[in-house]
């Protein structure tokens, strides 16, 4: 990218609230139903057809607006956003624009040198999803299971400045609403999905110049590459000369397969949308007691983070790691609850466990339980298997159900830590090289090496190290 413009980031997520019926109608919203099963009246938008706003969608709002530190609305309003898609049966999607039930609030990313960056929330608002359109060759089909789906749209103030901020500030968002447990926040099936708007300016500039949003994106990979793409393509529209007429403000796909955007249609302005308060619906009145009760919300990942490191001594880097995922940070609380060490339990997760894991396996699709790889450190620790004979058992584990000691006992991997059967072993080794105990007891400390592997050989790996080494400096002394 030229050293000579600054790149100005928003995002705009839409979070599916993971709640059991749609935002205006009883619908159920479960995914992956018959096509135009989970329909009804309200969400058909056929006449006379009444919304009535679902409350548990305004308590997951308000957890969120809690998490982000930001202002709660106790009276905002929805209004009718108008626009024409064949996904949208009445023609209008019904929104929050003036007053939002979450106003300002902010996100602290955290960069991996320890640096840290707050972004400005501009707003979150809740408004219904539309349908689905599936096309197939010439044909088009329309699946409206989705249309009333809870959304809440977070809208980040323009304040990140590179892909790698934007993609610190998603992973972050997402983390938040995966452990308030408000969204299921699955990026493949679409309940967690962003537009991204991206401009450029000359450093030094604080004006804003035109922006252009990629539309619909629900991957992390493919949101930075589109990033990346859409920079270079208004650096050279500036390094050209052309900039007013090709950056013009406009909605953008992104393409994997050529990991270019191209131009969709062109972007409205608010006007175009003709806002006005929705006639069905009174203004959401949020009460003292919804807030209080509302904000009620469980440990976030920064607290989490903390935590971890203030009772489990563990470095700071190591707990930003376990926390980023909920399911990665309760396996880790589960490891310790079996009483092991901190510092055993983050190597074998964050290593061995997570290192054999095939690519798009998530920790709670691991074939090992958080207890089954607790035993395995604790077998380290307790001297019954050296810790190479334990990623032989993790292996083993990985493919065959089985517990961790019928495993040890299967494949022979119990340390021996007898006294007189390693004391046989290593006078054995003694007494066959008499020349390099004589070297030793000279001074040559080196030849303790020597004698520990010799021990280790003969027992097949079986020897406990720690038992040979302190019988051999007896014997030698």
């Amino acid at each position: 990218m030229s050293s000579m413009f600054e790149v100005i980031i928003g995002l705009e997520v839409h979070a599916q609230l993971n709640t059991k019926s749609k935002l205006f109608c009883s619908c159920a919203t479960s995914f992956g139903e018959e096509p135009n099963t989970n329909v009804c009246p309200t969400c058909l938008g056929l006449p006379g057809a009444l919304p009535v706003l679902n409350k548990e969608a305004v308590h997951k709002a308000i957890m969120l607006g809690t998490a982000l530190k930001a202002q709660i609305n106790q009276k905002s309003v929805f209004n009718r956003k108008n626009y024409f898609y064949p996904d949208l049966p009445s023609g209008y999607q019904i929104s929050q624009f003036e007053v939002p039930v979450v106003g300002l609030g902010e996100l602290t990313i955290d960069f991996p040198d320890g640096r840290q960056k707050t972004i400005g929330v501009t707003r979150a608002h809740l408004e219904n999803d539309a349908g689905k359109n599936i096309h197939a060759g010439s044909v088009s089909h329309v699946d409206l299971n989705r249309a009333g789906t809870p959304l809440l749209e977070i809208v980040s103030e323009p304040d990140m400045r590179s892909a790698e901020e934007a993609i610190l500030y998603l992973k972050k968002l997402h983390s938040i609403v995966r452990y308030l447990g408000i969204s299921d926040a699955n990026m493949q099936e679409g309940s967690f999905r962003c537009d991204v708007n991206v401009s450029i300016r000359p450093k030094g500039d604080t004006k804003f110049y035109t922006r252009c949003e990629i539309k619909n994106m629900n991957s992390f990979r493919f949101i930075e590459k589109a990033i990346h793409y859409e920079v270079n393509r208004h650096i050279e529209a500036w390094e050209d000369g052309v900039h007013s007429t090709e950056i013009v403000q406009e909605t953008r796909l992104f393409d994997p397969s050529t990991g270019e955007t191209r131009s969709m249609r062109g972007k409205e302005d608010a006007a175009d949308y003709r806002y006005f308060p929705d006639p069905d619906l009174l203004p959401l009145i949020i009460t003292d007691e919804m807030v209080a009760e509302y904000s009620k919300i469980p440990e976030l990942p920064d607290e989490k983070k903390e935590r971890f490191v203030k009772e489990y001594g563990l470095k700071e880097y190591d707990a930003s790691v376990i926390t980023a995922s909920l399911e990665m940070a309760n396996f880790f609380d589960e490891m310790m609850s079996e009483g092991i060490s901190a510092k055993n339990a983050t190597t074998w997760l964050t290593v061995e466990l997570q290192g054999r894991l095939k690519e798009g396996v998530t920790i709670e699709q691991s074939p090992i339980t958080s207890k089954t790889l607790a035993t395995i450190v604790k077998r380290i620790e307790d001297n019954t298997i050296s810790g190479k004979a334990a990623k032989e058992v993790l292996d083993y584990l990985m493919e065959n159900d089985s517990d961790v000691d019928s495993v040890i006992e299967k494949l022979g991997l119990k340390q021996v830590s007898d006294d007189g059967a390693l004391l046989a072993i290593i006078d054995e080794i003694l007494n066959a090289n008499q020349d390099k105990v004589a070297e030793y007891k000279s001074g040559k400390e080196k030849m303790f090496g020597f004698f520990v592997g010799q021990a280790m050989k003969a027992s097949k790996g079986s020897a406990n190290p720690n038992k040979i080494n302190d019988l051999l400096k007896e014997r030698l002394a």
